[in-house]
């Protein structure tokens, strides 16, 4: 086992475990937030993408095909399982509205990532090589929170003022 694939296998069971923890508690709702997560994973994991050097075959491309659809598909989910509350106390920021998804988004997350490693495993053998690059793991990441926020997004209650305050066009 490389010390790349350890470090990237430590780096992913960190976040995995952090954004568990965070579906599984209430958070306060930040609608732009929600956009931002997605958006910076992209763009580093697309930089250090670039910068890596690594030939994609087409073995890596099918492998990062059937990994996106699986990372849409629980992002979706996540998103739809979402529940909202409005608490009477605002936080420093005077948000009023919190989200979570409980122990079955955290659950979700755990599924993705042995999904992850699975499909890592097995394309490593078939000579994928890409998937264990920190980029792509960046890249499935922000494609998980992107359609997790595609759902919640539409799903924020809150009126006309909220409608202003996403980043998607309603």
């Amino acid at each position: 086992m490389s010390a790349q694939l350890v470090v990237n296998v430590l780096l992913g069971l960190a976040l995995v475990g952090f954004l568990a923890y965070r579906q599984a508690t209430w958070q306060y709702l930040d609608p732009t937030r929600i956009w931002r997560t997605p958006l910076v994973m992209g763009v580093v994991g697309v930089v250090v993408l670039a910068n890596s050097g690594v030939t994609v075959t087409t073995t890596d491309v099918v492998f990062l095909a059937i990994e996106a659809l699986v990372t849409i598909g629980v992002g979706l989910t996540t998103g739809s399982i979402t529940r909202f509350r409005t608490v009477s106390t605002p936080d420093s920021k005077g948000r009023t509205l919190q989200s979570r998804t409980g122990w079955t988004g955290a659950a979700l997350w755990v599924v993705l990532i042995v999904v992850r490693i699975g499909l890592d495993v097995l394309g490593g053998h078939l000579g994928a090589h890409l998937l264990t690059s920190t980029g792509t793991i960046l890249l499935v990441l922000a494609l998980n929170r992107a359609a997790r926020a595609v759902v919640v997004d539409q799903r924020i209650p809150g009126g006309s003022a909220r409608r202003t305050s996403g980043m998607m066009v309603r």
